[in-house]
């Protein structure tokens, strides 16, 4: 289970209803039925504006209402060419950018777009290696470059959507057991430093850890502009 499969499955247990926006319809249609009642789904690319309108179209239509967005997008574009800046192209930039900050812009986009006037929640997603890099295994510059401007970007839609009602806030998550670390969890120098960066569980975050800190900032009525790292301790644990 990943992040945001994780933060569905708490939200709902809290009495919320839930409507899961992902590529898998498959993976969509488990999750949702495994929630219960009041779940709904649509299968979107949200790189893609039209998808990303049809996506939240469908889930206002289910909900009656949008109040809060979990935005868990993006993922590693190393497939794509992502890596060292003095080794990428500009279609691997390109790449990065648009799975991870093109995605954002959309779904934070349509979420503002539906809460305006009624208020809500916005959550977002960076990365520890924003503000703690570490160029020896995970030196990924276009994906830095985009969680480190959804980071900067949190203060600026805070302030601006405050008079709405609409908190927004962003995790920056440590090193998590998701499909997107399978490379990581496959060599053993990266799981070792993993037990030291993360002396808080020794070993990969679970997503719903991560997730417990999605759902507090959802309900949290009174914490907007805030970037919160939970990362096992990483950003204060010593590689040297």
């Amino acid at each position: 289970m990943g992040i945001a499969a994780a933060t569905a499955s708490q939200l709902s247990a809290k009495g919320d209803n839930v409507f899961i926006v992902s590529l898998d319809p498959v993976s969509c249609k488990e999750l949702v039925d495994s929630l219960g009642d009041g779940a709904g789904w649509f299968a979107a690319n949200l790189e893609d504006e039209q998808q990303a309108v049809d996506a939240f179209a469908a889930a206002e239509e289910c909900l009656g209402k949008v109040d809060a967005v979990v935005a868990v997008v993006g993922g590693s574009a190393r497939s794509q060419g992502d890596g060292w800046l003095h080794d990428m192209t500009l279609e691997a930039w390109d790449a990065a950018l648009s799975l991870n900050l093109t995605s954002m812009f959309l779904t934070a986009r349509e979420g503002i777009r539906r809460m305006r006037g009624n208020g809500g929640s916005l959550v977002m997603t960076s990365s520890v290696l924003v503000t703690s890099p570490q160029p020896d295994n995970f030196t990924t510059h276009g994906y830095a470059a985009a969680k480190a401007a959804i980071a900067g970007w949190t203060k600026s839609l805070a302030a601006a959507y405050a008079p709405d009602g609409i908190r927004v806030n962003t995790v920056a998550p440590g090193l998590v057991r998701t499909s997107m670390t399978q490379r990581a969890e496959q060599e053993a120098n990266i799981v070792t430093f993993a037990r030291r960066k993360q002396p808080l569980v020794r070993d990969l975050l679970s997503p719903d850890v991560i997730a417990e800190a999605m759902c507090w900032f959802v309900h949290c009525e009174g914490v907007t502009g805030q970037v919160l790292s939970v990362d096992g301790g990483w950003e204060v644990t010593s590689t040297s």
